[in-house]
C-alpha cells in the first residue's frame, strides 16, 4: 500500500476535505510523525478516510484504535491511557453514524462511565 507522510508539501485537502497528494485523490496510508516517531497513521480512498485508523503516544504506545467508513466512525474504537490501561471503548452504528455504546476507565482500570443508546 501507498504512503505518503502527511508533512510533504504535495500533501493538501480539498474544499470537500478530501485528501490529494499531487493534485489527485489520494488511495493508501498518511502518516504523521512527531520526530522519527510516528504518531497518527490513517488509510485513504479516493481522498475519504476509509480503513483503520491508529494514533500513539510520542514514546509508540498505541493511544487510539478504530475503523472509519466513508471519514466517519464505524463499529468498534478503543483508546488508552499512556500507561496502557484501556481509556475508552466506543461503538458507533455503521448505517446511521452515530455513537450507540460507550464505556470509560480511568488510568488504574475502573469504569467511570457508560452509556448505552436506548433503542427507542
Amino acid at each position: 500500500m501507498r504512503r505518503v507522510d502527511a508533512d510533504d508539501p504535495e500533501v493538501d485537502i480539498d474544499t470537500g476535505h478530501r485528501m490529494l497528494y499531487r493534485d489527485e485523490l489520494f488511495t493508501g496510508e498518511v502518516a504523521e510523525h512527531q520526530g522519527e516517531q510516528i504518531v497518527c497513521l490513517d488509510v485513504y480512498l479516493d481522498g475519504i478516510r476509509n480503513g483503520l485508523t491508529r494514533m500513539w503516544y510520542p514514546d509508540g504506545t498505541l493511544k487510539l484504535e478504530g475503523n472509519v467508513l466513508n471519514g466517519v466512525a464505524s463499529g468498534e474504537f478503543r483508546e488508552w491511557h499512556p500507561n496502557g490501561v484501556l481509556k475508552s471503548r466506543r461503538y458507533f452504528d455503521d448505517d446511521i453514524y452515530s455513537l450507540r455504546e460507550e464505556t470509560v476507565w480511568d488510568e488504574q482500570g475502573r469504569v467511570v462511565r457508560g452509556w448505552t443508546r436506548s433503542k427507542d
